[in-house]
């Protein structure tokens, strides 16, 4: 029995595939490698997206418009990518090799970035007055690194924050406990990275030169690959179980094969692999449970469902494998409140910008702060409470709700909803005060009023402490709540609520413009806000974020948490 404790039980295996052992590999002995590598990575990323669209403007001389829709183009596909490296990863190759393979691929495309911005002949030439004139061949190099770095990131995004869960064993409640600290430390970790990219990398790039602006993250990425292979012989690595979607497609053709089959009452008798394995490999055992129960006929064994003495899984499937579809349609509804909650979160790099830049932006009489530097305040925030939620927050709400995380998931990300409705109640106030100057005092065409930009510094600071909660409440849930076999998929639709968040804030901004402005009225959003109603577009998001914590209230009472089974021994 001692032996069999030195074992985990989740089914991970070390570097050369044998089970796992507790005393040697995982926990926090194998995170700090996890951790350099996604802050290094992070930092990287930050330092190429910050200031990219002023690289495209006038190093690459295009136009706003087409230099912001490039950079939205990129940054959209940065977040569309994480499918194809979760697919592979769940399916085919594991998160260790994904990850290794990608950031590889990364690296690579750091390298031609670099390149294209600092060695004579890929450069774009500029003449005296920097106006800069590149020739096709430069700006294809230029893409070709650009995109490359896209795909990099598409397979370490969605794996990187599972492949640090799965070192901490779910079938041990000490490791277990430890695993939500990790997703805090994990967060705290992007967020040293993007401090760093918009504060010392953005200087360099101004000031110094673009070489050294896109060199410095290309170093920081081959730092990331050395950290992640530094604690090979450390990790626990999860096997990758087959295509997950095509799991789910045999769940549901068997469901509907078996359209009028009646499912019986004692789930028992319900189809399952003797062996105390699942016969999805990499995942253990999933509890039958009553939700969903249409689908529960794709595991009622009929005469058909054999052929030649085999089973067919298209016709039969195992009570794991229908869990696995079970716990999906589950987590949707969880997944469709992120979406207006990344809304708000959007407007820190839109609306907050553009609200910035009618204030007083000096700092002393000589220096002015650019408004979207603000966001710094955010990524300030997220750094001061993490630390202040795992070693305090979570201390004292254990001893109120006996939870051995303090907050279960849902409630974690529950209370960041609420932070953020308050978040766009400042800054719809702060509007308000704005608005009421510019009237007092006739301030209706003055490019900057006399009131501080650092007045905003409360909305982006609220907006940070909501992030502690609902964003890392979402990376913890998502995996926790994943089939083990589809962890690093459920990670990518988590991503994706980004993407979404943000359409869903350009097609509210569009809706509101047409109809504020059909009676020939300046509108919500005009290009002078000091004729405008800004704080109607916070107050449209508050309510909207007020509608969808009732909708998450709703769907959380009645979600059923998944129940997985571990090996006796």
């Amino acid at each position: 029995m001692a032996e069999d404790n030195k074992f985990v039980k989740d089914g991970t295996v070390d570097y050369k595939n044998n089970p796992a052992n507790k005393e040697q590999t995982g926990t926090w002995r194998a995170c700090p490698y996890i951790l350099g590598n996604e802050c290094c990575e992070r930092l990287a990323y930050y330092g190429i997206n910050t200031n990219l669209v002023n690289y495209l403007k006038f190093q690459m001389n295009e136009s706003s418009v087409v230099a912001v829709n490039n950079v939205t183009n990129w940054s959209g596909t940065c977040y569309v990518t994480p499918l194809l490296g979760a697919f592979l990863a769940d399916a085919y190759l594991g998160r260790y090799w994904t990850i290794a393979a990608f950031s590889i691929i990364y690296v690579f495309g750091m390298t031609v970035l670099t390149l294209s911005a600092s060695v004579h002949g890929l450069k774009p030439p500029c003449d005296d007055n920097n106006s800069c004139h590149p020739k096709g061949i430069q700006i294809g190099i230029f893409y070709l690194g650009l995109y490359l770095i896209a795909l990099g990131t598409g397979g370490i995004k969605p794996c990187v924050s599972s492949f640090g869960a799965d070192q901490f064993d779910d079938s041990d409640e000490t490791e277990k406990k430890k695993k939500s600290s990790f997703f805090n430390w994990f967060y705290f970790s992007i967020n040293i990275g993007a401090l760093v990219a918009s504060t010392v990398l953005v200087w360099i790039q101004t000031n110094v030169g673009w070489g050294w602006g896109f060199g410095i993250p290309a170093v920081a990425m081959a730092i990331a690959v050395v950290s992640f292979f530094s604690g090979t012989k450390l990790y626990r690595n999860q096997k990758p179980g087959g295509s997950p979607f095509t799991r789910i497609f045999q769940v549901i053709v068997a469901s509907f094969r078996k359209f009028k089959v009646k499912v019986p009452r004692d789930s028992s008798v319900l189809f399952e692999t003797n062996d105390e394995e699942s016969a999805v490999q990499g995942s253990r055992k999933l509890d039958h449970t009553e939700q969903l129960s249409f689908f529960d006929k794709a595991a009622v064994e009929t005469q058909s469902d054999t052929i030649k003495g085999s089973v067919n899984p298209w016709s039969l499937c195992t009570v794991t494998q229908v869990e696995e579809l079970k716990s999906i349609i589950r987590l949707l509804p969880i997944w469709a409140t992120g979406i207006i909650f990344s809304s708000v979160y959007s407007q820190m790099g839109t609306l907050f910008v553009l609200q910035g830049n009618t204030m007083d932006l000096h700092m002393t009489n000589s220096f002015e702060i650019p408004s979207a530097s603000l966001s710094l305040f955010d990524t300030i925030s997220v750094i001061f409470w993490v630390p202040v939620y795992d070693c305090v927050i979570v201390p004292l709400a254990r001893r109120i709700t006996g939870h051995r995380n303090g907050f279960t998931q849902l409630q974690r990300i529950a209370v960041g909803l609420v932070i953020s409705i308050f978040a766009m109640l400042i800054a719809g106030t702060l509007e308000m005060v704005r608005l009421r100057n510019v009237r007092q005092h006739n301030y209706y065409e003055m490019k900057h009023i006399p009131m501080s930009i650092f007045w905003q510094v409360p909305q982006y600071f609220v907006i940070g402490c909501a992030e502690v909660f609902t964003f890392i409440g979402q990376l913890e849930f998502f995996y926790e709540q994943a089939p083990d076999a589809m962890r690093s998929l459920c990670s990518a639709l988590s991503l994706i609520t980004t993407a979404l968040g943000n359409y869903l804030s350009t097609l509210l901004v569009n809706i509101v413009t047409d109809m504020s402005t059909r009676q020939g009225g300046p509108g919500w959003i005009p290009d002078n806000l000091n004729y405008g109603h800004l704080h109607y577009f916070f107050w449209l998001l508050a309510v909207l974020s007020v509608l969808n914590f009732g909708f998450f209230l709703f769907v959380a009472k009645f979600y059923t948490y998944k129940k997985a089974i571990a090996p006796s021994s």
